[in-house]
């Protein structure tokens, strides 16, 4: 009996055609071995790098423009993403922050992009009144180089922070860390360690179209740099190295990194942001 491959080769030796044959396997070779659709390149992207919330009786979820099998994550903590769509529900997320999303293909291959959802953030950052670094200044859309859209714009909108103690700005944000000392949230003489946390309303006159948006900030209080408890440095620390954190001083422009540097079981999270008074040195 003969070999099979003598039968495939007989036709084709008999009529010269050696060569040919010899391109008909690598032709269907190359066919066989073609990645299929859903392990070719993916470009992960949600439309715009800047992403608004909007003003709506529901959620507003933006989704990739391109879906794709796999999965999605997201850093750092602080927004709402669906791990098997992509889909970021922009009203359940903290806005004012850039984020690095993820996708994770089937076949392991990932693709990144950043987005940023459009709202207000206040720095980290010691504020020493005895230098008359009073104001916490709002950043506006991860930078504190842009300009908030301020005409037609409102901040403490239901009165809670000013009605707290907090003496928020309403035309442009800012919060005057000096008054709220006096105003006495962390007591008639304030003590040291003493944190009290704040809720802003806002809504800004740009792409959102005054939607109603909200940011939570905690403040301290601490005689001096040396009083400054130790777990909060710790936390600014974890901030810094995992590149989430938003500035200690003021020629921090306020951008994140996108990069992840440290263990993933200790992830700090961006928000509430620390604004940390020193009163006297």
């Amino acid at each position: 009996m003969r070999s099979g491959l003598t039968q495939l080769k007989s036709p084709y030796m008999k009529s010269g055609h050696a060569g040919i044959f010899a391109v008909f396997l690598i032709i269907t070779s190359i066919s066989c071995n073609k990645p299929s659709e859903d392990q070719q390149s993916y470009t992960l992207s949600y439309g715009s790098e800047i992403l608004y919330l909007k003003s709506q009786t529901t959620d507003y979820i933006v989704y990739p423009t391109q879906p794709s099998p796999g999965t999605y994550s997201a850093f750092p903590e602080g927004i709402e993403i669906d791990d098997n769509t992509g889909a970021i529900n922009i009203s359940k997320s903290e806005t004012g922050l850039k984020y690095k999303i993820t996708h994770t293909a089937t076949n392991g291959d990932t693709t990144s992009t950043i987005v940023l959802l459009s709202g207000i953030q206040f720095l980290d950052k010691f504020y020493r009144l005895s230098q008359n670094d009073s104001i916490a200044f709002p950043v506006y859309n991860g930078n504190a180089a842009n300009s908030i859209p301020l005409a037609g714009s409102s901040f403490d909108d239901n009165n809670n922070a000013n009605s707290g103690g907090c003496s928020v700005k309403t035309t442009n944000g800012q919060i005057n860390l000096a008054q709220t000392v006096r105003n006495g949230i962390f007591g008639a003489v304030p003590q040291n360690d003493a944190k009290q946390e704040f809720e802003i309303v806002y809504k800004l006159n740009d792409q959102s179209g005054k939607a109603l948006n909200k940011i939570k900030v905690k403040l301290y209080y601490y005689n001096t740099m040396a009083d400054v408890a130790p777990d909060l440095l710790q936390t600014l620390n974890d901030r810094q190295s995992q590149g989430v954190f938003l500035g200690m001083n003021n020629s921090s422009d306020g951008n994140i990194s996108t990069a992840r540097i440290g263990s993933a079981s200790a992830i700090a999270k961006p928000r509430p942001p620390c604004v940390i008074i020193i009163g006297q040195q």
